[in-house]
């Protein structure tokens, strides 16, 4: 009997880690959809409203979530070296909080210094999204680490991950449809080339970390879906905070403004502005190519496959698009980014498989 209590202890309290530790996932997942619900909001209020304080309410719920991701994530890397183990995934989550709450002080500084802008591509901006990519995918990594291979919970975690982790790409790619706007010519290809590249890494390692081969476009719909949620939140927001817009002073104040750009265009296109669609059905056709090539095994042809479809697709909606048509792409910048787009792709894919490659329990084996 006593040689059963002593063994029963620490599988008991192995059981019980375990169990903190996919509590810890599960809300981790829940606090960075926050966070990028408050993101999307934020940038809404900017386009609607134009900037208040720090303490607007979308940097309020952008900053809650990031405070409780980040008291998940590193209560999670001390829980760990409390009992002498070294989880990959809760220290790259770790890292990534590091970097996105290191980027807050400096995100205000910065419009002290320069004003409203509701560009992305700001140091401040792009190295808080550069924290939330290496949390979610430390996130990926957790899940990973959780269950095995053939878990159906490791496939649910790693998908919702992948979800999360792809809706934060696509803030981060999205200004690449201005500099479209502002520049033309071989510009005009500017999304579609960065989403080839990280658009197919998130989707590729999705698959590999998954098992499922439906997960590229599970993830791409389900990314809508997180869209469409983000602007009800949104929606919901103004209601309840009913803000003073100040937008248009702003843009008299800046004509060439990221801002008054947003506004142009989407006068031009005669959508409203903050609400298109458009960015988000993209993908959702490569990844299926994706889909049917089978990314977990077939990297080169899935690569080149999503590049093609992402090149074609994009270039054929952007062309019809009323906001860019004075920026259409002479020949010779059409066949430079038929040579750019594929390879980027491949390149994403690359990564992807080798990154899987070095994580725990491979789903698949190297094609």
């Amino acid at each position: 009997m006593s040689i059963r209590v002593e063994v029963a202890a620490p599988t008991v309290a192995i059981a019980g880690d375990r169990a903190l530790s996919i509590a810890g996932f599960v809300g981790l997942l829940i606090a960075m959809a926050i966070g990028g619900w408050g993101v999307q909001w934020d940038i809404r209020w900017h386009l609607l409203i134009g900037r208040d304080s720090f303490w607007i309410a979308p940097h309020v719920m952008t900053y809650a979530g990031v405070t409780l991701s980040a008291t998940i994530a590193f209560g999670m890397v001390a829980l760990e070296r409390v009992r002498g183990r070294a989880s990959q995934g809760w220290r790259l989550a770790a890292v990534g909080m590091a970097l996105t709450i290191l980027a807050a002080p400096i995100d205000d500084l910065w419009h002290r210094l320069f004003g409203i802008d509701v560009t992305v591509w700001s140091p401040p901006h792009l190295l808080g999204l550069a924290g939330a990519h290496l949390n979610l995918l430390g996130a990926m990594l957790v899940a990973v680490e959780l269950w095995p291979g053939s878990s159906r919970r490791r496939a649910i975690g790693v998908l919702v991950a992948g979800t999360l982790l792809l809706g934060t790409c696509y803030v981060t790619v999205d200004p690449g449809v201005q500099t479209a706007f502002r520049r033309g010519g071989a510009f005009f290809f500017a999304w579609p080339l960065l989403g080839a590249l990280g658009f197919t890494f998130i989707l590729s390692l999705t698959a590999r970390a998954s098992g499922l081969r439906l997960a590229p476009l599970v993830v791409t719909v389900a990314a809508l879906g997180l869209h469409v949620v983000g602007l009800g939140i949104s929606d919901a927001g103004f209601a309840l905070t009913q803000p003073v817009p100040a937008i248009q002073e702003a843009i008299a104040a800046d004509p060439t403004s990221p801002i008054a750009i947003a506004h142009e265009m989407a006068r031009r296109s005669g959508t409203v502005v903050g609400r298109s669609f458009l960015l988000r059905w993209l993908p959702i056709l490569p990844a299926a190519v994706l889909t049917l090539v089978d990314a977990r095994r077939r990297w080169i042809a899935g690569g080149i496959a999503f590049g093609a479809t992402l090149f074609v697709s994009a270039g054929h909606m952007l062309a019809g698009a009323p906001s860019l048509r004075h920026a259409l792409p002479a020949p010779g910048d059409v066949v430079l980014a038929a040579l750019l787009i594929p390879p980027a792709a491949l390149a994403g894919s690359a990564a992807a498989r080798w990154l899987a490659r070095r994580w725990p329990s491979p789903i698949t084996p190297p094609a």
